[in-house]
Formats: C-alpha cells, sequence, structure tokens
C-alpha cells in the first residue's frame, strides 16, 4: 500500500476512532493490473472529487485501495449475522474494506468502502475477491434504484483488478468502490451484544444516533428512538421495494442498515411477470426471501434488532421486551401506510378515496395480474395510458379478459391521474435478461451494452424513442429459469 500524493482525498476514521473493537486495521491486496470500467462521475463531484483525479493512475490505485490518502485508516468491520435464520456471530467483512469517512458537498459524512479487495481476517473459507459481473451488477442496480428514488447505497468505481477470481469457471476480478451513509448493519449490534459489553453496545448505540437518527438523542428514552426511527426507515424502504418490484434476495440481519439504505446487491433482481412467490437467487432454496416475504422478514430481522438492544431499553428485561415489542408492532403500521400511499400514487387516485374503496380494487388488481402473468413494470405503465383512454394496450396483457373490463370500469370512474401515474411508474428498471447480456459482455470485455442500459435506467421515468428493448418485458423463454447468484 501506497500513500497519494497532497493534493488529494481526505478520509476520516470516526468508525475506527469510536468503536475499536469492531474495526481491524487492515490492507486492501494489491491489484496486479488496475483498469476503471465505470466511474460514477455525477457521485464522485456530490462526493467532492474530482472525476480526471480518479481516472488518473494513482486515482485507479486509489479506488482498489492500493494507493491511499494520508493518514488514513482502512478497517475490516466486525459484525454477526442472521443468514437465512441461522446466526453466524463472526461476520464481518470477509472482502471489504472500509477505507474511512469523505464529508459531501452537503456536509454529510459519507463512507467510501471497497468491496472484492481480498481477504481479511473474517474472510473464513473465502478468497476474498470479487468478479468483474457481480460487481457491475450492484453498480447498476444501485444507481437504478437511486435514479427512483430508493434509499441506497451507491457505487463510485468498478476496477478490473487484472487479477483472475476462481468461481465456476476463471473470471476477471474487480473492486467496487462503494459510498453509503454508513455501514452499520443490524448485524453490527448483534456483534456489540454477543460481546456482553454493554459500553460497547452503549457507544454503537451512540454513534448510529449521531450518524443517522440525530433526533433520539433529545428523546426521554433515546436508545428506543433510535429503535423506533430504524423500525420506520426499514417500513419506508421495503414498501418501495414493493412498489416498484425489487427483489432483495438474501435479507440476512448483516445486510440490513440501521440508516434505512438498501445494501449488498447479490442475488438482486426485479419482478418480470407479476407472481408474490418469485424467487430469484440460487441459494434461496426454500424462498425464505420470496418477494411477498420481505415485508415479514424486515420485520423479524427488526425484531433481532431489538434483542440487541435490550440492555439499553431498560435495565429489568421484561419491561425492556415489552417496550421493544411495543415499538416493534409499529413496523406493520408505517408498512401498511406506506405501501397504501404507494399503490393510490401508482394507480393515480385522488387524495381522500376511502380505504374500503381502495384496497379492493387494488387486491383485485394483482389478483388480475398474477393470473395474467402481467409484466410488473410495464403493466403499470400500460394503466397510465389507460387513464388517458386507451385501455387496449392494458387490456391486451390481461387473460381475464371479463375481469379486467369490469375492474378498469371501477377504477376509471374514479378519475385518475395519468401525469401522477407516470411520476412513479417507471418505464425502465434493470430488466433481469438485459442486465445478463450486459454482465456478459463486459466480462468478455464490451461495456457498451452496460453504459447503454446505465443510460437507460438511470431516468427511469422519461420514456424515450429509440429503448423500447429496455421497456418491453423478458422473452417469454428467459424468466421461467432464472436464477442469480451472490458472487462469492
Amino acid at each position: 500500500m501506497s500513500v497519494v500524493p497532497a493534493p488529494t482525498v481526505t478520509l476520516g476514521s470516526r468508525f475506527a476512532r469510536e468503536l475499536p473493537e469492531m474495526a481491524v486495521p487492515w490492507q486492501a491486496e494489491d491489484a496486479p493490473d488496475p483498469r476503471l470500467l465505470v466511474l460514477n462521475e455525477p457521485l464522485a463531484v456530490e462526493l467532492g472529487l474530482d472525476p480526471e483525479a480518479l481516472r488518473a493512475p494513482e486515482g485507479v490505485r486509489l479506488l482498489v485501495g492500493n494507493a491511499v490518502p494520508e493518514g488514513s485508516s482502512p478497517v475490516a468491520q466486525a459484525y454477526s449475522g442472521h443468514q437465512f435464520g441461522g446466526f453466524s456471530p463472526r461476520l464481518g467483512d470477509g472482502r471489504a474494506l472500509l477505507l474511512g469517512e469523505l464529508t459531501d458537498a452537503d456536509g454529510r459524512l459519507r463512507d467510501l468502502h471497497l468491496k472484492g479487495s481480498g481477504r481479511t481476517p473474517f474472510a473464513r473459507g473465502g478468497d476474498g475477491l470479487a468478479a468483474v459481473g457481480p460487481m457491475l451488477r450492484e453498480h447498476v442496480v444501485s444507481e437504478a434504484m437511486h435514479a427512483l428514488g430508493i434509499p441506497t447505497t451507491r457505487s463510485l468505481a468498478v476496477v478490473a483488478t487484472g487479477r483472475p477470481v476462481r468461481r465456476e469457471s476463471i473470471l476477471p476480478g474487480a473492486v467496487l468502490a462503494r459510498v453509503a451513509s454508513s455501514h452499520l448493519r443490524v448485524g453490527s449490534f448483534q456483534y456489540a451484544a454477543a460481546t456482553g459489553d454493554r459500553d460497547l453496545l452503549r457507544r454503537l448505540a451512540d454513534h448510529a444516533i449521531a450518524r443517522h437518527h440525530p433526533g433520539a438523542a433529545a428523546a426521554e428514552a433515546p436508545y428506543l428512538a433510535l429503535f423506533e426511527a430504524v423500525v420506520a426507515a426499514q417500513a419506508s424502504l421495503v414498501a418501495r421495494w414493493m412498489l416498484v418490484g425489487f427483489i432483495h434476495g438474501v435479507m440476512n440481519t448483516d445486510n440490513m442498515t440501521i440508516s434505512g439504505e438498501t445494501i449488498d446487491y447479490g442475488p438482486c433482481a426485479f419482478l418480470d411477470a407479476f407472481d408474490p412467490a418469485t424467487v430469484f437467487s440460487s441459494i434461496d432454496e426454500q424462498g425464505r426471501y420470496a418477494y411477498a416475504n420481505q415485508p415479514l422478514i424486515a420485520e423479524w430481522n427488526l425484531a433481532r434488532l431489538a434483542e440487541a438492544l435490550l440492555p439499553l431499553l431498560h435495565d429489568d428485561q421484561e419491561q425492556a421486551v415489552e417496550i421493544a415489542v411495543a415499538a416493534l408492532g409499529e413496523f406493520r403500521v408505517h408498512y401498511s401506510a406506506a405501501w397504501s400511499a404507494g399503490m393510490r400514487e401508482k394507480l393515480g387516485l385522488p387524495a381522500g378515496l376511502d380505504a374500503s374503496v381502495v384496497s379492493p380494487l387494488v387486491e383485485e388488481l394483482l389478483g388480475l395480474m398474477k393470473a395474467g402473468h402481467v409484466d410488473h413494470t410495464s403493466g403499470y405503465r400500460a394503466l397510465g395510458v389507460a387513464a388517458r383512454g386507451d385501455v387496449e394496450p392494458a387490456r391486451a396483457l390481461f387473460l381475464d379478459l371479463a375481469g379486467f373490463d369490469a375492474w378498469v370500469a371501477r377504477w376509471l370512474a374514479l378519475s385518475p391521474s395519468a401525469t401522477a401515474m407516470d411520476a412513479v411508474n417507471p418505464v425502465y428498471v434493470p430488466r433481469n435478461h438485459l442486465v445478463e447480456e450486459a454482465l456478459a459482455a463486459a466480462t468478455a470485455g464490451d461495456l457498451a451494452p452496460l453504459t447503454a442500459l446505465l443510460d437507460a435506467v438511470t431516468a427511469p421515468y422519461d420514456e424515450r424513442p429509440g429503448l423500447e428493448r429496455y421497456a418491453a418485458p423478458a422473452p417469454g423463454d428467459f424468466g421461467a429459469t432464472y436464477r442469480t447468484f451472490c458472487g462469492t
């Protein structure tokens, strides 16, 4: 590891300084031939970084952790996690490093974090590396999520390392440089709680409050207020996932942030044909993290956070449990409100309609979409066309024509706003067949399909001529056997 000459980036080490028990000083493995594949220039500017400097050789070496600013302290973070329901007390950054914290142009503290930078003390049996395809998947999907207005970690860059990675075959290696408001997870609190060190748990909670939920500091019960804030943030986040048809794929507790940002885009995907039971992940054999299960799993994960926080909620454990259960009960209230409001917007319904009108309308539509295998994204856009007076494009998507005709008549009688619908129903999402096409080409050295896909999904609501294939559903023979992989 070398030190970048001034003038350059300033990276803080607040996490490592305040929580040294959860930070192992470490260095990225040397990348023998680093080559920049994609740089998120708007994000770089937002972070106060010079895109041209990042494109230069020393900038690229910074992006793989081989040239770090003087005074920075890269660390591998420690955390625990429930993985598919089973608890692992010591996970941590097995192939990742927190390079440090940046202060962006708006004065916000942001983590600069690497993924695929080599083995750490938490690597267990893994090689600590990442391949080009999975790192570019995270770049594409996280930037699409940002464009959709969904809180997310973001990709600053993907750099090919020049090192081969052995998976089912030999693949070109890469490092992702990721930005987040922090990388604190439910699993971080599980780790602190598992040590039995109440002071560590308290310091972690104080750190989380200061970085993400500062209003909790002034509350009568600040740690309860922290938990309540995380519950509300996650309820809103998962509702937004559901509204756009996003499936995370691995909702382990170490993949749920305290900030309320989406993190760790492994075997993630977007719905094609609407089916609540959809699972794409190759490792989710029981469907634990199926599309329809995501709200329930989020609630389950938050229950694990509540368990970790019990010593801070009350000295008497029984009373602490009562407090936690009551606060967790608000998750369904928050989620239901966010989901219902989002569905009203997707259907362009006027404000003030009674739930007794809206709920049956929504449930009937979802039933018709499932029965007709209607594409989730283009189905709602077609309803926007119907709201303008042309029902046929939407009608052609459904199998139960009599059922659809009856439904659409009731809906149109409510005078839905097509303009409002177009503002929340995307034309373009990272459709799975297009993502696979782009990743295969990029792995072979051709970045043009990836660039074109990024252009479409980073302006998701603006229908543009020439991009018809990015709005079209997957070919009929694609979705039935499609599987995604975590990349490790």
